[in-house]
């Protein structure tokens, strides 16, 4: 069967990501220690196991008081309280507070059962000392209730925390651990192999020969693909042969959730993944309509893994992993939200663009005025697939429609933000 998709043809960007995510199957889950999940999807929601605050308590360093005491104090008419007790945070005291006394408190510790306001230390004349055992208070507080956090004022037990397939990131972590959580619920972390393709490539650092280059694709897709949350089980280069490549392949079955392979997708000669996987039926070749990474190759194996092929310029294959195989690994995770935030950002210069395919730049962000971010290309060539080099400068990827031929200076711009 003829597994490549004709020459003239062409699919839309969204035609291939909708059949890529068709085929994911989200991973297993897997129960962890929450205080190591940072990084992980939550694979059920969480709810509060306890009430946030847990009990009323004081949000300053002061005096816990009756607000009947303190709310005719106007300048010219202080109050004069009587200090009956002392309680810091982390106390399990509960003095007895009658009418005319205070209790000194610190910020976090309980208020005291008959207590309803807190005074802060500098709205009285003696501070915090408790030399003379009086305060004498200056200014009234301006409600019932002042300073002081009421018991499940922030979050109650039962209330929904974090929805499933958020990612725990260390605020989340900290948000759960507070609720009473101290482990959770995850997806098992995608593992991933990523091997480049080609005979020119070079590894090891040493001198060139005429023709050779350095292989860089599979460093770069490596911390893509941490930064997706996933782990890397393997990476190096095959050769330009069919039986090398089919064997890594094989060898990676059970290994790998997902296997990324550079090089070898085009329309050449040499063209070894598609020569090996196409000829085993095990991925489909095809051409989108996007630039760079117009050469694209998909498949699924017998046990479920996810085979791409991507470009081997690395531009190209840089555009093609924050496409298509990042949104693929967070749809493993099963995370919510798109796999990129976008913004809509000014262009500090003009730039051409192909209008028959949706072009995508890397940018730098001109974040000179906050309140007006612009973006330039990143290379004088603007999205060349072989200009590495843009790689290094670039904070973001400009989106341009297809149909649009020129981006002109001044014009609001997709922008696909990858931090």
């Amino acid at each position: 069967m003829d597994r490549v998709i004709p020459a003239d043809s062409l699919v839309e960007v969204e035609e291939h990501q909708a059949r890529i995510l068709d085929a994911v199957v989200r991973l297993t889950t897997e129960r962890v220690d929450l205080r190591s999940a940072a990084g992980r999807t939550l694979a059920a929601d969480v709810l509060a196991a306890r009430d946030v605050p847990t009990f009323d308590n004081s949000a300053m360093d002061g005096f816990a008081v009756r607000f009947d005491d303190v709310a005719g104090v106007a300048p010219g008419r202080p109050v004069v309280l009587e200090v009956v007790a002392d309680v810091p945070a982390g106390s399990s005291l509960d003095p007895a507070l009658l009418p005319g006394q205070a209790v000194r408190i610190m910020t976090g510790a309980a208020v005291p059962s008959q207590a309803d306001t807190v005074v802060a230390f500098e709205d009285t004349q003696e501070g915090l000392s408790d030399g003379s055992g009086r305060i004498t208070v200056l200014a009234a507080p301006r409600e019932r209730g002042r300073h002081v956090r009421r018991r499940g004022e922030d979050v109650a037990a039962g209330d929904l925390l974090l929805r499933a397939g958020t990612r725990l990131g260390a605020m989340q972590v900290a948000a759960a651990l507070s609720v009473g959580h101290v482990a959770i619920e995850v997806a098992r972390t995608p593992r991933v192999a990523i091997l480049s393709t080609g005979d020119e490539l070079v590894t090891d650092g040493s001198d060139l020969a005429p023709g050779q280059i350095p292989e860089s694709n599979g460093p770069m897709l490596a911390d893509l693909a941490r930064s997706a949350d996933a782990t890397v089980v393997r990476t190096g280069s095959v050769d330009d042969d069919d039986a090398s490549l089919l064997r890594v392949i094989d060898e990676l079955s059970g290994t790998a959730d997902v296997i990324v392979l550079t090089g070898g997708v085009g329309t050449g000669a040499h063209d070894v993944v598609k020569s090996a996987l196409g000829s085993a039926g095990l991925m489909d070749f095809l051409r989108v309509r996007m630039q760079p990474g117009k050469p694209q190759g998909f498949g699924v194996t017998a046990t479920g893994q996810l085979l791409f092929g991507l470009p081997g310029n690395p531009v190209s294959a840089a555009v093609s992993w924050e496409v298509f195989v990042r949104p693929a690994l967070l749809a493993l995770q099963g995370r919510s939200g798109p796999s990129h935030r976008k913004v809509r950002l000014r262009a500090a210069t003009a730039w051409p663009s192909p209008p028959e395919r949706r072009q995508y730049v890397p940018v730098t962000l001109d974040t000179t005025d906050p309140a007006a971010w612009q973006v330039r290309p990143a290379s004088s060539g603007h999205s060349g697939s072989h200009l590495v080099g843009s790689l290094a400068r670039a904070d973001a990827w400009a989106v341009v429609p297809a149909g649009v031929d020129r981006v002109e200076a001044g014009a609001l711009v997709e922008v696909m933000l990858t931090v």
